[in-house]
């Protein structure tokens, strides 16, 4: 076995030059320690593109100071270079998470050198990406240079995120808390009643997928009537946990890794890492294969649940851009809505509420300008507010502008009624 040498950040990140493109592994694991070791070297560097999906933390390469030195390629934009995107720092991939490990593999995005953060070695050596294996599995396996961030503090999780030490070009040691995000614990009254009706919508033994935020949460906290649930989803949070220990999440009935929640990455508490740590009752899986829809749709009864930004009256989705800010990205929204349509017995949802938080109705005649389609109105099935929810699958244009009408806020139904009959020449 390769010995265990433990070097400086500085020493470490040395081998970066000018001009190469560096991935950087995201979500609860993103190596914050390196990065900030990085931005004190910009003196020295120019033009180093940062690849990544969604970081946590403050990211020192985005600060503006820097912008000769660093540029932000995100393949999914977060709140930590939201803003560097908007000023010009950095730019946007529109990709579905599934087709990532794709670039790296292919060389279409040729990655130089991969900082990850991983588990402290076991006897054998081997490391664990922890709780973000994603498209971090594939970058360690593409990049030329691999660096580590040891952390004390990250879980060993089971699956693909097993990396031995002699894939490591160089090994930094620290001890700090990983990051952590709450998602569950201010639900509003309307989320919840979309947590309801959704949950109207699930039968047990079906197998579920949840995308981000308050909602997929709310949904959870109303499922604890159900039986043998399963879960293959591209992430999870807290909100599982009650359902495992209460015995709704099973995994029993799922055609593929029965009695395994599989998923490409978690972000949650510390509870929830302490949770996953060694834990055989979860798989945490490569991306391109946890989000392929021929995966997915082998699981019989898969339904998906995403959120949108807005959603027009034909049932076109936006659920990463507000205009032509970007917000967040395409993920693995399509990947699943796609895949538990395909699955025998599937159910897409599209959940949201019926207005922003400013009062804006999210269901609209037309889309804002600029603004990205990430669900395309052939693939948009189910769609949820807290006024109800309704099936577009089969309906023409016309019929799904009236069915989407009927559950946005009352007091928008006026304005869409207006633009209904501008639209289609009829009184709604």
């Amino acid at each position: 076995m390769k010995s265990i040498t433990y070097v400086s950040p500085e020493e470490a990140l040395s081998v970066i030059q000018s001009g190469q493109r560096v991935f950087v592994q995201g979500s609860a694991m993103t190596p914050t320690y390196l990065l900030n070791a990085l931005a004190q070297q910009a003196h020295r560097l120019r033009n180093v593109e940062l690849v990544s999906i969604t970081l946590h933390g403050e990211v020192a390469p985005a600060k503006a100071e820097y912008k000769e030195s660093f540029f932000i390629n995100s393949l999914f934009v977060s709140a930590s270079v939201r803003e560097a995107v908007k000023e010009g720092r950095g730019d946007y991939v529109p990709i579905f998470l599934s087709d990532i490990p794709e670039l790296f593999r292919n060389q279409i995005l040729s990655l130089d050198v991969a900082l990850v953060q991983v588990s402290v070695p076991d006897a054998h050596g081997f490391c664990s990406l922890g709780v973000s294996v994603d498209i971090a599995r594939s970058a360690v396996n593409s990049a030329k240079i691999v660096i580590a961030q040891v952390n004390l503090q990250v879980p060993r999780t089971h699956g693909d995120g097993m990396v031995h030490i002699s894939r490591f070009s160089a090994m930094v040691y620290v001890d700090t808390p990983l990051h952590t995000a709450a998602f569950g614990e201010n639900v509003t009254a309307a989320e919840l009643k979309i947590g309801e009706y959704v949950a109207e919508l699930i039968d047990d033994r079906c197998t579920l997928q949840m995308g981000i935020g308050a909602i997929p949460d709310a949904v959870l906290k109303c499922l604890t009537n159900h039986k043998d649930l399963g879960i293959h989803t591209e992430m999870f949070s807290d909100g599982l946990i009650d359902l495992i220990e209460k015995g709704v999440v099973t995994n029993k009935y799922k055609r593929i890794h029965p009695y395994k929640v599989v998923t490409g990455f978690a972000l949650g508490s510390k509870k929830l890492y302490d949770y996953v740590h060694d834990n055989p009752f979860f798989a945490f899986l490569d991306i391109d294969y946890v989000n392929d829809t021929a995966v997915i749709r082998r699981n019989p009864h898969v339904v998906a649940i995403n959120s949108a930004v807005e959603i027009d009256l034909t049932g076109q989705v936006c659920a990463d851009s507000i205009g032509t800010y970007q917000f967040s990205g395409v993920g693995g929204q399509m990947d699943f809505m796609r895949g538990a349509a395909l699955s025998q017995g599937g159910k897409p949802i599209i959940a949201l509420p019926s207005r922003t938080a400013k009062g804006v109705s999210r269901i609209t005649p037309f889309l804002k300008q600029g603004a990205g389609v990430v669900t395309t109105r052939a693939h948009v099935h189910y769609v949820v507010t807290e006024y109800g929810k309704v099936d577009l699958f089969g309906k023409n244009l016309s019929q799904r502008a009236k069915a989407l009408l009927h559950i946005a806020h009352p007091d928008d139904r006026e304005m869409l009624e207006k633009a209904y009959f501008e639209r289609f020449k009829q009184e709604c």
